[in-house]
């Protein structure tokens, strides 16, 4: 426990001294945004400005008002309106993908790196980093997919011998257990990536087996920071939709915007926290000395004692016979 709080503190520790990539991928997130729902705002505005019934969304949330919006006719083609949206959902994954290497550069750094190292970084290894995630979504689609096979089976085969509440526990269950395994390999491919930046590894695959060794040795130091971090952000989840719920008026609409924007604003930091500590375990990882080999212990041989020789009397000479 006090190796999951020295590892999830050192990430704290990192994330603080870099707050400002928290900054820069929240505005990147915010302006995004903004520009993905502006198409379904102007559809919003077609369909509601000129009509009484916009009051119940205008006061609250009715879903019958909400589902008249989307037929009505001013409001034109659903795809229209969402399609934007997506794009801009895809760009600014794209554009994580691009600059995390630069910001895992600055997280192993003592001191503020310079704008030509952080995008050098991110142009070095956007290629690695896009083959990681090829292998990373093709292993943790096929692991979701068979475990929820399972999952539904066991559920299936429950449900029909045994009460009410068992399958949904059951259920429950399950599925904390495959979020615990998603966990794993995200902490596996998370320490691939910060291996690849940190070694200058042009050869992914033996960042991923490093990875791997490392998750495998160290799996409940690394797994119980990062579920910590994950639970944490439960909690700030939670809290936030509360709070906006009995604190902040229907009506208000800016109230509704900064209490959203701080939770969303939190929820990215536990994520850059997450990746903060991972920085910090290889940082150790590459800083402890490698262990000594083992060598051998000599064998000493003995010599043999001497065998004792018993000295003989010399030969008598021998007289000459005369004839």
């Amino acid at each position: 426990m006090n190796e999951n709080a020295n590892l999830v503190a050192a990430g704290l520790n990192i994330l603080r001294r870099n707050k400002r990539y928290v900054v820069w991928f929240y505005l990147l997130n915010l302006v995004l945004a903004w520009w993905g729902t502006s198409a379904f705002a102007a559809a919003a505005h077609n369909a509601m400005d000129h009509s009484l019934y916009s009051d119940k969304l205008l006061h609250g949330f009715a879903i019958a008002a909400f589902v008249e919006m989307l037929v009505h006719p001013d409001f034109g083609p659903a795809q229209s309106s969402t399609s934007p949206a997506m794009m801009f959902a895809v760009l600014f994954f794209l554009a994580s993908l691009l600059f995390m290497p630069g910001v895992l550069l600055g997280y192993s750094s003592g001191q503020r790196i310079s704008k030509s190292e952080f995008y050098g970084a991110s142009a070095r290894n956007i290629w690695r980093f896009v083959r990681l995630l090829l292998v990373f979504a093709i292993t943790a689609g096929i692991t979701s997919v068979i475990l929820s096979a399972i999952l539904g089976a066991v559920v299936k085969a429950v449900d029909k011998t045994t009460p009410e509440r068992v399958p949904f526990f059951l259920q429950l269950s399950g599925n904390a257990v495959i979020f615990l395994i998603l966990t794993i390999l995200r902490v596996w491919f998370d320490l691939a990536q910060v291996d690849v930046v940190l070694n200058d590894q042009s050869q992914v695959r033996k960042s991923i087996a490093r990875g791997f060794r490392w998750t495998r040795h160290n799996l409940g130091r690394l797994l119980g920071s990062y579920v910590l971090v994950a639970v944490i952000a439960l909690i700030i989840l939670v809290a936030g939709l509360v709070f906006w719920n009995t604190v902040v008026p229907p009506a208000n609409v800016f109230g509704a915007f900064l209490i959203s924007q701080f939770t969303l604003f939190l929820l990215l930091a536990m994520r850059f926290w997450q990746r903060a500590s991972a920085v910090a375990f290889c940082v150790r990882q590459k800083e402890e000395p490698p262990p000594p080999e083992a060598h051998p212990a000599p064998v000493l041989f003995e010599p043999a004692p001497a065998e004792s020789v018993v000295p003989t009397a010399p030969d008598a000479p021998v007289a000459p016979v005369e004839d």
